[in-house]
């Protein structure tokens, strides 16, 4: 069948791209297919011409003007027309009768009445108070080691890392998204099990209550848990679960009466652990009792070690608090970073499954670097049934992260427009784009996010809408500066006064190369051992070449560059600090002129990804004299200014949206 009309249109009613513009900006048919399979995701046949009609026509009568969303979405100090008068119950509690939606509504969660419909209004920040300008670092936790951490950096690293930061403003972590608690633990932090809660290979046992009040000889059989160093040097994350699993076991008949009906969504959380431990990490494998979180069976444990898996998350929520507290007078403080999307057989799959789009799965289109698309395995929100729910899902998972997070990076930002989704057995590249309602997207975040008194930050690399680039500018959020990726016309690099101001800049990422490793060619020789190059291995080496002689070209014009290979890098983080950009930060990995980069994109066992500690402890890393050096150049330009002088929101301008599929 191909691609007729009334396919097009059905298509565009729920938000399923029929054409794209590529890499190359050039238009790109998706095939009828494709689109078909996605329609399918969202619960729309289109398998034949005349269940293509009569989906289209049950759309159109959906869509039709009498009726509203089931979600309308309000920016602050705007209004709406609505087809009757109506009733609103605001969140205080508060009752309005109205003949349509006034421009001085409350920001916050409200419910509208009118005619036969009951709907979700949420009325959101027009945009965020203006982020400071200040400075800070880029760190993968898990690659701290200390005297008190095992095996991996763990939240009392975090703790005294940002005490010693040496003036920063903030820090950016990596995703600590909640593993499913069995073994073989996944060593990427972006295919969490739940986005919601907490990992616990990044609790520190001895910070606990339990540890502290324990006999000697109790603790002494704890602290003999801590897990030895790998003959490999690498990070061995099985062998840190398993310790620190058993060191909770013996401390838990210390800990105080967990109540389960405090926190349903946590009590929920730990339902799923209980049944992983008992049928295996994957619950679409689960026997049919179990299979959803509503079941009888499910409903009905309430035992020891549900509430045990409870007080885990209630421990960690308490390390969280002690960071936080380390981080008080910091300009921004402690950022947290958002995964995409999550792995289907995980935590959130299972809890959340009526609302997440099970049977797809995201990725990208080709690309230069990648011809052939994308999957990247994880399964992201039905917008659909967001508007159906009233976005309650997406809105628990960002309170439940700003409760400890003053900022929070969104991984890939670009999804909370559309997202690549791939169907089953077609391949990445025979995906296409669904789209969500951006205003609720990009509102329901900024009204979060505003009131945890938080900053947010999109990663907004690659190939952008510039819608993408204008929400996050209009909403007072960052987008994301990297010196290796930050070009003139003519491919050279951008001098510093020509970066953006809206934008948190870096030298580099996790998935990119760092600055040592760019200056010996790092990521050209292990790509040729590993088979992964595009082209001949000299034609790789001259490209690096080049650009390694355009980057010095740049420092030397902005009259930075003098001395070896350290030097330059020193004048890398002085060019970042000359530019206009709110936040400016340093990774660990460059200015410990650590060459290995923490994840190689394309490789799985391979490369020994997100495994990698640094050099030194972390005492070693607060006294490195490049740490010192970078961190007074960053803080002699870039000074933070105190929380209290962040503007109050402004009610700006721009008009309602309503969200529909």
């Amino acid at each position: 069948m191909g691609m007729n009309a009334d396919l097009e249109a059905l298509a565009e009613a729920h938000g399923v791209a029929t054409r794209y513009e590529n890499w190359q900006r050039q238009e790109t048919e998706v095939a009828p297919e494709s689109v078909i399979g996605v329609l399918g995701m969202l619960g729309v046949d289109a398998s034949t011409p005349e269940s293509v009609r009569t989906a289209l026509a049950a759309a159109r009568e959906r869509d039709s003007a009498d009726r509203l969303p089931a979600t309308i979405v309000l920016r602050n100090g705007t209004g709406r027309a609505l087809p009757a008068p109506a009733e609103i119950t605001c969140e205080d509690g508060e009752v309005r009768r109205v003949d349509r939606l006034p421009a001085d509504l409350p920001l916050g969660w409200h419910r509208l009445r009118c005619r036969d419909q009951e709907v979700t209004l949420v009325v959101v920040p027009s945009e965020l108070p203006e982020p400071p300008d200040t400075w800070g670092w880029m760190l993968q936790l898990y690659t701290l080691h200390s005297a008190g951490s095992w095996g991996m950096g763990d939240l009392g690293d975090l703790r005294d890392f940002v005490a010693g930061s040496a003036g920063a403003g903030l820090v950016v972590l990596n995703p600590l998204h909640a593993i499913t608690p069995v073994r073989p633990v996944p060593a990427s932090p972006y295919s969490p099990s739940s986005r919601r809660f907490a990992n616990l290979l990044y609790l520190r046992v001895a910070d606990t209550a339990e540890y502290r009040r324990a006999p000697g000889e109790l603790r002494a059989r704890v602290d003999a848990l801590r897990p030895g160093a790998t003959g490999d040097g690498l990070i061995d994350y099985d062998a840190v679960f398993a310790a620190k699993l058993e060191a909770l076991e013996l401390l838990w008949p210390l800990a105080e009466a967990v109540d389960l009906d405090r926190d349903p969504g946590l009590t929920d959380f730990a339902r799923f652990c209980v049944l992983a431990e008992e049928h295996g990490p994957d619950w679409r494998q689960w026997p049919e009792r179990v299979a959803r979180p509503d079941a009888p069976a499910v409903r009905e444990l309430r035992g020891d070690r549900v509430a045990f898996h409870v007080w885990v998350q209630d421990l960690l929520e308490e390390q969280f608090d002690a960071a936080g507290e380390a981080a008080r007078d910091m300009p921004v403080g402690i950022v947290h970073d958002l995964a995409v999307a999550v792995d289907p057989g995980g935590a959130d799959g299972w809890l959340l499954q009526d609302v997440l789009a099970m049977e797809a799965r995201t990725g990208a289109p080709p690309d230069a670097f990648n011809q052939l698309g994308q999957e990247w395995g994880g399964v992201a929100w039905r917008p659909d049934r967001l508007i159906e729910t009233g976005y309650a899902a997406y809105r628990d998972m960002l309170r439940r992260i700003f409760r400890h997070a003053r900022g929070l990076r969104v991984d890939h930002v670009a999804g909370l427009w559309r997202l690549w989704w791939v169907p089953s057995g077609l391949g990445p590249a025979n995906g296409t784009y669904v789209h969500y309602d951006p205003e609720a997207m990009l509102g329901i975040l900024a009204l979060e996010a505003y009131r945890a008194n938080a900053v947010v930050i999109g990663e907004d690399l690659g190939t952008v809408m510039p819608v993408v680039t204008e929400g996050l500018q209009r909403t007072n959020m960052m987008g994301s500066a990297v010196l290796w990726f930050t070009r003139d016309d003519e491919g050279g690099y951008r001098p510093s006064a020509g970066y953006p101001r809206n934008a948190l800049a870096s030298i580099s990422t996790h998935d990119l190369p760092t600055a040592a490793g760019f200056l010996a060619g790092e990521q050209v020789e292990v790509r040729a051992e590993l088979g992964q190059l595009a082209g001949p291995v000299e034609q790789e080496r001259a490209s690096w070449r080049k650009d390694r002689d355009l980057l010095l070209d740049r420092l030397r014009a902005e009259g930075l560059l003098d001395g070896d290979d350290e030097d330059v890098v020193v004048a890398m983080h002085e060019f970042l600090a000359r530019t206009p950009c709110r936040l400016v930060t340093a990774s660990l990995h460059d200015v410990l002129l650590e060459r290995r980069q923490p994840n190689l994109p394309g490789t799985f066992d391979e490369y020994p990804n997100w495994r990698i500690p640094l050099g030194p402890d972390l005492t070693g890393v607060l006294a490195d004299p490049l740490f010192r050096r970078v961190a007074g150049i960053l803080a002699a330009r870039l000074p933070g200014r105190h929380p209290a002088t962040r503007g109050q929101i402004a009610s700006g301008s721009g008009g309602g949206s309503s969200s529909s599929a």
